[in-house]
This record gives C-alpha cells, structure tokens and sequence, in this order.
C-alpha cells in the first residue's frame, strides 16, 4: 500500500509540476516580447521564473521548504553563486531566492518541454560537460554575464550526488570569481537528495528541504590565489555547513 500511495503522489507531483508550466509558459513568450527592448538583462522574466517555481512549489503538499540566509543576498550586487546539488529539484528550490541570475546548465534540459523553452527565453547558459569547447564558450558567456552586472548559478559538483553527499568541485566557477573579480555566494541544499532520488520518478512526501545561503566571500579575501586553493576553500565551507547543521 506504502508503494502504490507512493506512486499516486508522485504521479500527482509530476502532472501538477507539467500543468502548471504548460498554463504559465505562454506568458514567458508574453514577457520576453514585451521587455525585451527595455529589459536586455531579462530581469523581469526571471523573477516571473520565480513566480512559476513558487507556485509549483506552493501546491506541492509533499514538501516542507524553508529558505534561511536570504539578508546575506545583496540586491545590487553581482556574485557567482555556487550550490550543492542532490536532485533535480534543487533547481526550482534555488529560484526561491528571488535574485536575478543566469544558470548553468546542461543543454539537454533546454530541449525538455515548457521548462526547457523557458530556460532559452531567460537567455541561461547551456553547456555539454563533454565537449571542450562547449565548456569554453560557457565560460566566455557566463564571464560576459558577470561583467555586465549578472549574477552567475553554478552547481561546482557538475552532477547530482547520489547519496546526497558533496562530490568533488570542478574549479569553473572558481575561475570566473577570480577573472572577474566578483564575489562568491555558497549556498547550501538539504533534503532533496530523499525527496526524489537521482534518474527516479517516485517522489518521497513528509520532507524537509532547506536552502541555506552563506555568508559571501568577497574577492579581497581570495585575491591572488591559485582556482584549486579556492576551490578546496569553498568546498570545506559547504561540506562544514551540510554536515554540521542539521534541517530546522
């Protein structure tokens, strides 16, 4: 019985999650046509992104998700913003943060129907982690983007752990803080690893999810150093964070 009300939640989950973006994204075409003149950063489409993900978010009765640290998010700064990643619901838990941001992520999502033409509209930077020189032109665009005053959204770890536990980081986004000068925002993910597990459909209801957001390093305190050491820093920040504290 524990399986088949498993089933029906999350089947529940998945076509709330469909229905909705199929409602709200013909009104991302709305908004990218009507500001694209005036709005070239695309900062009133993303925060209607947010809008989108709290409404999933908000009719999904399987989750309970706090957001902590928020006041550490400076509204007229420019960060490079680095988060674990347990599963692929970190990406919509993340849009809670209701800043203005372009993601990194991988191209095959951009071809994954609603969600995915969003993504292109908001102008989020794809990449394919196998091909070198898919991997240099998102560092081209994601340095651009830093420079002309937005904030970039790297997962370091490049693909959802399996066990929840923080992988090894890829030293991208590490380059692109010390190149452009910007600061890093660490935040830290808790819960989604159990809520749905990695390439799995079932979705686990009665969970906490937590998006805690760390204190930012400014570029004065990683100034000069080699990408590996800052690297290794930030890795020890966040895996301090997930281990230490638990989800209130």
């Amino acid at each position: 019985m524990n399986k088949i009300l498993q089933i029906l939640v999350s089947c529940y989950f998945w076509f709330e999650f469909m229905f909705i973006s199929a409602i709200l994204v013909p009104l991302s075409f709305v908004i990218y046509f009507l500001t694209i003149l005036f709005d070239k950063k695309l900062v009133l489409l993303h925060q209607y992104t947010c809008l989108w993900s709290y409404i999933v978010l908000k009719l999904n009765f399987m989750w309970r998700i706090k957001v902590i640290g928020r006041s550490y998010i400076q509204s007229k700064s420019t960060y490079v913003m680095v988060s674990n990643h347990q599963s692929g619901a970190d990406i919509i838990v993340m849009f809670l943060l209701w800043k203005n941001f372009k993601w990194v992520a991988k191209r095959s999502l951009y071809y994954f129907p609603f969600i995915g033409w969003n993504m292109w509209l908001n102008g989020y930077i794809p990449v394919d982690r196998s091909k070198p020189s898919s991997m240099r032109k998102m560092m081209i665009e994601a340095t651009a983007m830093l420079r002309s005053g937005t904030s970039v959204m790297i997962f370091p770890e490049g693909t959802r752990s399996k066990d929840g536990n923080l992988q090894t980081f890829k030293t991208g986004a590490f380059h692109l803080a010390l190149e452009t000068g910007k600061p890093i925002l660490p935040i830290v993910i808790k819960g989604t690893s159990m809520a749905i597990r990695k390439g799995g459909f079932l979705v686990n209801k009665n969970h906490h999810i937590e998006a805690r957001v760390l204190p930012p390093i400014p570029f004065s305190s990683i100034q000069g150093m080699d990408p590996k050491e800052v690297t290794l820093m930030v890795h020890n920040i966040m895996r301090k964070e997930l281990e230490d504290r638990p989800v209130q």
